[in-house]
């Protein structure tokens, strides 16, 4: 039975097939898993907001002819003291009250925007939450942003 299964397979059909797994997301993994000592810290400190799997929109440099971006999916952590934004152990932006860069947090619509740095070295993460939010998620953000701004 099996023999005559794969006879009549037309292997044309394997890139078609693996495409569509892909287009569904089908094996996709979360990017929400911390390492086991980040997982404890974000616990004991206290999480007020977490979303898992978002596109954000990564910018490099924005406002500036020079500036790149390109979506990337991660998850973020919002705790009183820390506004962490990762794909799983690999950190792409962490606002702690030590925090040393300028930060800014925005809202235009649905869509909120952390900016971190200044000149060529700023960064612009932005995302649309999950729950539609977007008003709580700025004042959560903001309150960690002005910590870190007043332990400077």
């Amino acid at each position: 039975m099996l023999k005559a299964i794969l006879q009549r397979f037309s292997w044309r059909v394997l890139p078609v097939a693996i495409a569509c797994l892909e287009l569904s997301g089908c094996g996709e993994r979360t990017t929400a898993t911390l390492p086991p000592a980040l997982e404890a810290r974000m616990t004991q400190e206290g999480v007020v907001r977490r979303a898992a799997d978002l596109t954000f929109r990564y910018t490099e440099a924005p406002g500036r002819r020079s500036a790149r971006w390109e979506n990337r999916r991660a998850s973020i952590v919002v705790t009183p003291s820390t506004i962490l934004i990762h794909k799983n152990a690999k950190i792409g932006l962490e606002i702690t009250p030590r925090t040393q860069r300028d930060v800014a947090v925005e809202r235009d619509g649905g869509r909120v925007r952390l900016r971190a740095g200044s000149g060529r070295s700023e960064v612009l993460w932005s995302f649309e939450p999950p729950d539609g939010d977007a008003a709580g998620w700025t004042r959560d953000l903001r309150a960690v942003v002005r910590q870190s701004q007043r332990e400077r």
